[in-house]
């Protein structure tokens, strides 16, 4: 197979969302990996994979991770049900271009409010009036979300009695909150893995802000309500067992469904008015490029070398 169609496979926006995995040990299995779990052994498709997302009682090689990194997979390692993150690994992009269109924006006022009321307005189906303060469009978003969380709750049967929970008393919880905590932290594993891929740093929030992983909470909200929050009801409603581990499943199969790689490969470098073609492009041979007040110069050369 030729170096190109190889690469080709790698973009992220042709991958699948997210596995996770719990009591389990991750061997290299040919030019793949597999999972064997007290269930049985599990086939992962590497090269089509975004992210691993390793919980509690898991053991991988170190073939395992580099079969999983050479083909561009995000590999993740969390607490029990994805709900706490620890550390993740490099995924496929290679380039810049991402984060420095990012933190320019980031560190521009004015940029950085063009950007929170882009993201604001990717919310919404209407155009939001321009005269409309950041405090009034909060406002709107909270009412969005609200009457989501009530049609949802209609729609499906489920008693909702607001978004509350304590990670000291699991479950205490009622199902359709663990539930929502279990998807939104597999959907902010995707997102994770999205955003290593087209290059851009989770750190960077443009709305959320102090923490590593706030600009992944900025862009999981764009989606929320079409992939993890509709998720959770429809995990609740089948029963309170093992809704978490439900919850995940019908999150992945919405993600496959709603085409969600894809939309983050235009729906993030939109933000910063940055082509398709710069966020998801192959890396190329060569040796890196010069920053230069003029513009940028190749790299790989003797710049103090005079041929003349």
């Amino acid at each position: 197979m030729a170096t190109a169609n190889l690469r080709a496979l790698a973009r992220y926006s042709d991958s699948l969302s997210q596995v996770y995995l719990e009591h389990a040990v991750i061997e290299q299995e040919g030019h793949s990996v597999a999972a064997f779990t007290p269930e049985g052994r599990i086939t992962l498709p590497a090269a089509n994979l975004s992210s691993v997302i390793l919980g509690p009682g898991t053991r991988i090689t170190h073939a395992a991770v580099k079969v999983l990194a050479d083909c561009g997979a995000l590999v993740a390692w969390t607490g029990a049900e994805g709900l706490t993150f620890y550390a993740c690994g490099q995924s496929k992009t290679r380039l810049s271009n991402g984060i420095e269109h990012q933190a320019r924006h980031w560190a521009d006022p004015d940029l950085h409010l063009l950007v929170v009321r882009r993201m604001y307005q990717a919310r919404f189906t209407e155009a939001l009036p321009a005269h409309l303060t950041l405090e009034q469009i909060r406002g709107k978003e909270g009412v969005r979300v609200r009457d989501t969380y009530q049609r949802l709750a209609k729609e499906y049967g489920v008693t909702w009695n607001g978004r509350r929970y304590d990670r000291g008393s699991w479950e205490e919880a009622d199902p359709i909150n663990r539930a929502l905590s279990a998807a939104n932290a597999a959907l902010y594993a995707i997102v994770l893995a999205g955003l290593h891929s087209l290059g851009y740093s989770p750190a960077l929030g443009f709305i959320h802000t102090g923490k590593q992983l706030s600009f992944v909470y900025d862009i999981a909200d764009l989606v929320k309500t079409a992939t993890s929050i509709p998720a959770a009801f429809e995990a609740a409603a089948s029963g309170s067992d093992k809704v978490e581990s439900r919850a995940r499943r019908i999150l992945r199969d919405r993600c496959c469904h709603e085409r969600l790689q894809d939309q983050l490969t235009k729906l993030v470098p939109a933000l910063f008015q940055a082509t398709d073609a710069d966020a998801d492009r192959s890396v190329a041979d060569d040796v890196g490029s010069l920053w230069d007040p003029s513009g940028v110069v190749p790299g790989g050369i003797q710049h103090g070398r005079d041929d003349s």
